[in-house]
Formats: C-alpha cells, sequence, structure tokens
C-alpha cells in the first residue's frame, strides 16, 4: 500500500470515504440529536455538508495540488529548474473535540489522507454516539494501517500523546492545547492547534440594529451556543445599548420561541459537568432576557447578561454556551480597555456602517478572523484561512490551505550540467568586489 507516493491510492480512498459517509448520513444526524439533541438543520449545515463539500473539493483538486510546483529559478543557480514538492509528514495524530464531532474529525483527516499520512484519529468521548458512528465509517473505508480511529476518555489521548508522531492535530480548549503541544515539544513534533477565546462583537450607533440582531443570534446561539467562533460578548455602543437589548429579545423569540426548551431548533449542552459550569457563570448576574434550565435535560435557554463586572468568571474565560454578556462603551479607549483583557481571540466581529472604524478595528485588534456585519460565516470560505493567533491557536487550514497544513513543503534545485560558472568556487582571491557589484545588479 503506497499511499504515500500513489496519488490515484489516496484519491481513492477519499471517494471510499464519500460514498461510505453518504450511506450512513441519516445516522449521522440521529447520532448527532442523541449525543446533545442538536438539530438536523444544524447537522446537515454545519457538519455533514461541510465534511461532504469539503471530500468532493478535496478529491477534484488532489492531482494539482500533490503536483511538484515549478517556481521561478535563482539568477545565481543557473541554468535549473526548481521546484516545491509536497511530501506528507508521515504519521499524524488527530484529536477532535465533541461541539462539532463530525465536521472537525473528518474534515483535518481528509486532508491528512489527501496529502498521504497515516493517520489515527481520537474523537470526543462527550459524543459517543457519533463517536461511535465515525469509527465505524473508517473501519469500512480504510485498511487499518493507514487510517484507524481509537475511542477512549482522556487517558487514552494522555497515553497517545506519549508517543512519538510526525504531526500532530488538536482542536479544543486553550488548557488541553497547552498540553498537546508541551508533548508534541519532547520530540519537536510540528503541530496545529485551534483552540478559541473571548471573541468580541462590537455594534455601534450606526449599524442596522435589525440585521445585527438577527445575524448575532443566529451565529451565538446555533449549536446553543457551543461554537469557538461564536460571539462570547457584545459591546454595544451606550446610546443604543436598551434598544439593542429589546431587539435581542424579540429576535430570540422570533427564533426559538417563548419557551426555547420546546423549539426543535435549540440543542442542549453536552453533559452536566459543563451545564453546572455554565450555572455557576449566571450566579449575581443581572440577567436581563432567559436563564430557564433544566438540569435533567441538560437545557439553559439563551440567556442575555447585563453589565457583568470584569473581574467576573463570565468575563474571564471562554463561555462556550447559550449565555451573551452585553457591556457598553463610549469610546475607542473603553474598547481597548476591555478586548485588552483577555487574550487575542478565534473571532472578533463588528457591526458598523462606517467602514473607517470598521477598518480601524480591523487593523487594530490582533485575531484569529471575522467579520463586518455579520458572525461565523468567515468559515464558510474554504478560500480563507481558519485559525488562531496567540492563545487562540496555531496554524490554520481550509480548502488548499489544509493538504499544504499536512504536507512538509521540500524544496529541489534542479542544476544542469551543460554550464559551470567557476565564479562561485575557491580559491576567492581578487572575486570579492566582484561579487559585490555582481549581487547589487541582480
Amino acid at each position: 500500500m503506497d499511499y504515500k507516493n500513489n496519488i490515484n491510492f489516496r484519491k481513492q480512498s477519499l471517494i471510499k470515504l464519500l460514498y461510505t459517509i453518504k450511506l450512513y448520513e441519516n445516522e449521522i444526524t440521529e447520532a448527532l440529536y442523541k449525543d446533545f439533541k442538536k438539530p438536523a438543520f444544524e447537522t446537515f449545515v454545519t457538519e455533514t455538508n461541510i465534511v461532504l463539500d469539503d471530500l468532493k473539493y478535496t478529491i477534484n483538486n488532489i492531482n494539482s495540488w500533490a503536483k511538484p510546483k515549478k517556481v521561478l529559478p535563482s539568477f545565481l543557480n543557473f541554468p535549473s529548474k526548481e521546484y516545491i514538492y509536497s511530501e506528507p509528514y508521515g504519521n499524524t495524530l488527530i484529536i477532535s473535540p465533541w461541539n462539532y464531532p463530525f465536521q472537525l474529525a473528518l474534515c483535518p483527516l481528509i486532508a491528512a489522507v489527501a496529502a498521504g499520512n497515516k493517520v489515527t484519529l481520537k474523537p470526543s468521548e462527550l459524543t459517543p454516539n457519533t463517536s461511535s458512528l465515525i469509527s465505524k465509517i473508517i473501519r469500512e473505508t480504510f485498511d487499518p494501517k493507514h487510517v484507524i480511529a481509537v475511542l477512549g476518555d482522556a487517558r487514552l489521548s494522555e497515553e497517545l500523546l506519549k508517543k512519538r508522531w510526525d504531526y500532530i492535530f488538536f482542536t479544543g480548549s486553550v488548557a488541553v492545547g497547552k498540553i498537546v503541544y508541551k508533548a508534541a515539544a519532547e520530540y519537536l513534533t510540528p503541530v496545529t492547534l485551534e483552540l478559541g477565546g473571548k471573541n468580541p462583537c462590537i455594534i455601534d450607533d450606526t449599524a442596522n440594529l435589525d440585521l445585527a440582531t438577527k445575524r448575532i443570534v443566529w451565529g451565538k446561539f446555533i449549536n446553543a451556543g457551543q461554537t469557538c467562533i461564536a460571539p462570547d460578548y457584545l459591546l454595544v455602543k451606550q446610546s443604543i445599548k436598551n434598544k439593542f437589548i429589546s431587539l435581542l429579545k424579540k429576535e430570540i423569540i422570533n427564533a426559538y420561541g417563548e419557551n426555547p426548551e420546546q423549539s426543535p431548533d435549540f440543542a442542549r449542552i453536552i453533559n452536566k459537568d459543563h451545564w453546572k459550569r455554565l450555572m455557576g457563570l449566571m450566579e449575581f448576574q443581572d440577567i436581563a432576557f432567559g436563564g430557564s434550565h433544566n438540569e435533567d435535560e441538560n437545557y439553559l435557554s439563551p440567556t442575555l447578561i447585563d453589565e457583568p463586572n470584569l473581574e467576573s468568571a463570565v468575563m474571564k474565560d471562554e463561555i462556550f454556551g447559550p449565555i451573551l454578556p452585553i457591556l457598553s462603551y463610549n469610546s475607542n479607549d473603553d474598547l481597548k480597555r476591555i478586548i485588552s483583557k483577555s487574550e487575542k481571540p478565534l473571532s472578533l466581529y463588528v457591526f458598523t456602517e462606517d467602514n473607517a472604524f470598521a477598518e480601524k478595528i480591523i487593523q487594530q485588534y490582533s485575531f484569529g478572523g471575522g467579520c463586518v456585519n455579520d458572525t461565523v460565516v468567515h468559515f464558510s470560505n474554504r478560500r480563507l484561512p481558519f485559525g488562531g493567533v496567540g492563545n487562540s491557536g496555531i496554524g490554520a487550514y481550509h480548502g488548499k490551505l489544509s493538504f499544504d497544513t499536512f504536507s512538509h513543503k521540500k524544496a529541489i534545485v534542479k542544476k544542469a550540467n551543460w554550464l559551470d560558472i567557476p565564479f562561485r568556487y575557491a580559491p576567492y582571491k581578487n572575486k570579492l568586489k566582484s561579487i559585490k557589484k555582481i549581487l547589487k545588479w541582480i
């Protein structure tokens, strides 16, 4: 099995994976519903469709991506032809999260296979139904010497990280990302870390408020807020804050009804521990809307918190749930004071009709990626890199960049023998002045 050098083998493996996923598409939807009542619409839009689209795109482009790329040769190497070869790293480890357990497991795997690597995938133990189905799909698609899925809890991840890998791709929390990075450093293993952070969402007084609330409610409460690029808190211009909160309440009701617990379109918190953590974040806060809950169902309604203290728990770490703090600001200094209290976020959003203000925000703050007048949707464009900066992650992927992420780029010069210019060889006597003139000219 020459998966390293046989491009057609890689391609056929991905075609088989495409077929198998289509075969189990209904079961994938059922598994995600069993794990945390993920709505079928959200499963299609944010999980299966993304994976299937990624597969089709990769299958259609793998031949051109894997082909050595000819580059303009250096004048100093004349006569030569010069190339970049894409070489697989080798034995790769992918540790995927629970919040989008199908998409965030399969998309990195697709790229790793396309690039010619062996893959060990560790899906999340917090979504047992989905992870079990992923394991079944992989068993039916790949030779176990090529790709395997291993099921287990955090102890299994710890054991896997003790082994030597040629590349590690991890999606999850900042805390666990640091553990992965430390383990990788033992062998100088390259990594991609897709982490998270406190994503600000700024709304100034020129924004289209009706449209802003609709897009914010969707981006925040899809998957019950358990999205690494969801708005983590709002920064609303003081003069429009009350009106904006009223519009947010109205839009939440429009989306999920008066009782979101009865809505078929609102997911649940992944497990009891995460539910209790979220309940703790709401203690001693001014709840402007929502806050209803049901421990038996791991249910927490879309909740708005008004002006939390910046030192409170809800403003310290990433929320990762349907709680949306709302802070007011009056000046750019206010924005800087609040945003700068946290590490560089994975995403940042700004709603405004003032293009100069939007551009200033984009230039002033360091973050992974984001949107002007929308939320989350930058993830959907495969031509845009997806990844964090600083505490929110290392490296990026999507589209061709995913293939490149799992490929070492090998520089090759193919030198011709029909001419050999002796100037570079020793002895160097009387050559220094001449070489300086030549290099200055070229």
